[in-house]
C-alpha cells in the first residue's frame, strides 16, 4: 500500500491514528524525503541538473549485479551445509517493507513445490522478486512482472532456476516423443517446452532441463524493447541457474555478464 493509501485508511477506519501513522512514516524515510525536497527545490530554481543528481541519491541505493550474485550463492551454501539464518523474517522487517519493496534479485522459477527459491536461498522478506510457474517458462503475464520489477523496484539480477527431475520437462519429453497432447492447459507449457527438447533430441531429462533454462534466457534477454535494452547496456543481467534436489545446491550456468 503506497503513503498515502496507507493514510486515507488510516483517517478512513482509525482518526485518531492517522497523525502517528503520517509521523511514522516521515520517521523512517526521513533521509530520502529531505533529499527529494531540496530536489524540487532546485527544479524550482531553474537548477534541474543539481535537482537531478539530488533525486537520484534519494532513491534506494541498488545492489550491485555481483554482490546480488554472491549473496545468492552465499545463502545456498547456508541452505545445503544446515547452517540456515532465516534472515529479514521478523516483524521489523514486515513493518520496514509496509510500503515499500527494494528486492536485490528476481527469481523465475518452477512451480515444484520443492524448489522455493527464498528457502534455496535462505532469504528474508522482500529480498527476491519471485515469479513461478511450471517449467520455468515465459509468456507475457511473466515478462511483465519482471520488467515490472526491473523498472520500479530496481533489481538487477534475473535468474532462471530450473530444477533436476522437474515434471514439467518430462511430460514435454514424453508429448513430443508420442507425437500426442496433453490436455489444453496443461499442453499450453508443453508447446513452450517444446523447442528446448527438440534442441537436443535422444538427450537424458536433465540435459533437456539446461536447455529449457538456456531458452528461457535467451528469451528474456531478446525481450524487446524494456529487457534486451537493459541487457545490452549491461544494466541487468539475466543468468541461467539449476538446482539439486538431493543435495540441495544451486549451480548457476553462466557467469553474469554486468557489474
Amino acid at each position: 500500500m503506497s503513503a498515502p493509501k496507507q493514510l486515507q485508511t488510516a483517517e478512513r477506519t482509525h482518526p485518531d491514528t492517522t497523525d502517528a501513522v503520517a509521523c511514522e512514516f516521515v520517521q523512517k524515510h526521513r533521509p530520502r524525503l529531505a533529499l527529494a525536497f531540496l530536489a524540487a527545490s532546485l527544479m524550482l530554481c531553474g537548477r534541474p541538473a543539481a535537482a537531478e543528481a539530488l533525486a537520484r541519491l534519494a532513491q534506494p541505493p541498488q545492489v550491485v549485479i555481483g554482490e546480488a550474485l554472491e549473496r545468492l550463492e552465499a545463502g545456498n551454501r547456508r541452505y545445503t551445509t544446515g547452517k540456515l539464518l532465516h534472515p529479514r523474517q521478523n516483524a521489523r522487517r514486515r513493518s520496514e517493507l509496509a510500503t515499500e519493496q527494494h528486492p536485490f534479485a528476481i527469481v523465475l522459477g518452477c512451480a515444484d513445490s520443492r524448489t522455493s527459491p527464498e528457502v534455496l536461498f535462505d532469504q528474508g522478506l522482500g529480498d527476491l522478486f519471485v515469479v513461478r510457474v511450471a517449467g520455468n517458462v515465459l509468456n507475457d503475464h511473466i515478462l511483465g512482472s519482471i520488467e515490472y520489477a526491473v523498472e520500479h523496484l530496481g533489481a538487477r539480477l534475473v535468474v532462471v532456476l530450473g530444477h533436476e527431475r522437474c515434471g514439467a520437462v518430462r511430460a514435454a519429453r514424453d508429448m513430443v516423443a508420442a507425437k500426442t497432447e496433453a490436455p489444453p492447459h496443461i499442453n499450453s507449457l508443453v508447446n513452450a517446452i517444446r523447442p528446448a527438447v527438440e534442441a537436443v533430441p535422444g538427450s537424458d531429462l536433465e540435459a533437456m532441463t539446461h536447455a529449457n533454462i538456456r531458452s528461457v534466457v535467451q528469451g528474456l534477454r531478446s525481450s524487446a524493447p524494456t529487457l534486451k535494452g537493459k541487457v545490452d547496456s549491461r544494466e541487468i543481467t539475466v543468468t541461467g541457474a539449476y538446482y539439486d534436489l538431493d543435495t540441495g545446491k544451486v549451480t548457476f550456468l553462466e557467469t553474469a555478464q554486468a557489474e
